[in-house]
């Protein structure tokens, strides 16, 4: 896998991605005008296989001839979330592999899901237009995210793209929070921004389908769902089992922190949950900073 080193600067902590996981490159540039890049061949492009009938996704063919999900007790998003990572095929069939170009910036074709995610008309993420379904781990816990969200409005009754009454804009500004665009991003930033749920501070608190991101002691990191701890004969946790999209396609795994004999660091491990519904917060647009690292 491959993906965020947390760099000091005058005190200040900056998340840059490099190649080492499954998580968006970032739209960092230097004050210094640099060199053009020698071109990179884009991704050999193959032919897509075969959908159904519906022209549905193996994903979309599960979800929909899957049964209704059921809530738990407090409402929040997390059963929805399991339920849909449950529809991607494990990763030694190869039908989801892992891809991340870091030499070449692709946003303007690939946005690391495995299909279009669309929002109020319009795509808010692009799938790699070859039809391969790849992913990196950003946009794979982003479409998760985002089809678990539409599938509780969808069986709660309500408009499937209204999310707390986010407009596009503020769904793709969220997004970019998500990839660590900037200064003190992550996905669980971007929930409590928009009022969608709460930080999980304490991770005894942590349960399965809480979205997470974490760095190493490599200096690389990942975007995961929680799935659940590992823990010692003296019930100390001591490592994490997630799903995401890794370098073996998407998928489950399992790493241990560095206390552990692992690579995970637990100060920068950083857990948030889609609450209820009923319980979203009002957020002013006004004071959410606005990213812009690249189009929508």
């Amino acid at each position: 896998m491959d993906c965020r080193v947390r760099v000091a600067s005058f005190g200040a902590v900056i998340s840059v991605i490099l190649t080492l996981a499954g998580c968006v490159p970032s739209a960092h540039k230097s004050v210094t005008a640099a060199p053009e890049p020698t071109p990179v061949p884009r991704r050999e492009i193959r032919r897509p296989y075969p959908v159904d009938f519906r022209n549905f996704s193996p994903v979309d063919k599960w979800l929909a001839e899957s049964g209704p999900v059921i809530d738990d007790a407090e409402g929040n998003l997390n059963p929805y979330v399991l339920h849909v990572i449950k529809a991607y095929p494990p990763p030694e069939t190869g039908i989801y592999p892992y891809h991340c170009d870091f030499k070449l910036k692709e946003y303007d074709i690939y946005n690391g899901v495995t299909q279009d995610m669309w929002y109020q008309g319009r795509v808010v993420a692009k799938a790699y237009p070859d039809g391969s379904r790849c992913s990196y781990c950003c946009g794979l816990t982003f479409e998760v995210f985002v089809r678990a969200m539409k599938l509780r409005n969808e069986q709660a009754g309500l408009p499937i793209d209204d999310f707390n009454g986010m407009d596009f804009y503020d769904l793709f500004n969220l997004l970019q929070f998500w990839y660590i665009e900037g200064q003190g991003d992550s996905p669980q930033r971007g929930i409590v921004a928009y009022g969608l749920g709460r930080a999980i501070d304490n991770l005894e608190d942590a349960r399965p389908g809480d979205f997470c991101d974490f760095s190493r002691s490599t200096g690389s990191g990942h975007s995961v769902i929680f799935v659940d701890w590992v823990r010692d004969a003296d019930g100390k946790i001591t490592g994490m089992k997630y799903f995401s999209s890794n370098k073996s396609g998407v998928g489950y795994l399992t790493e241990y922190f560095s206390d552990s004999g692992g690579k995970l660091l637990r100060e920068w491990t950083r857990l948030a949950r889609v609450g209820p519904i009923s319980e979203y917060r009002p957020f002013d647009r006004k004071t959410i900073p606005r990213r812009k690292a690249y189009a929508p």
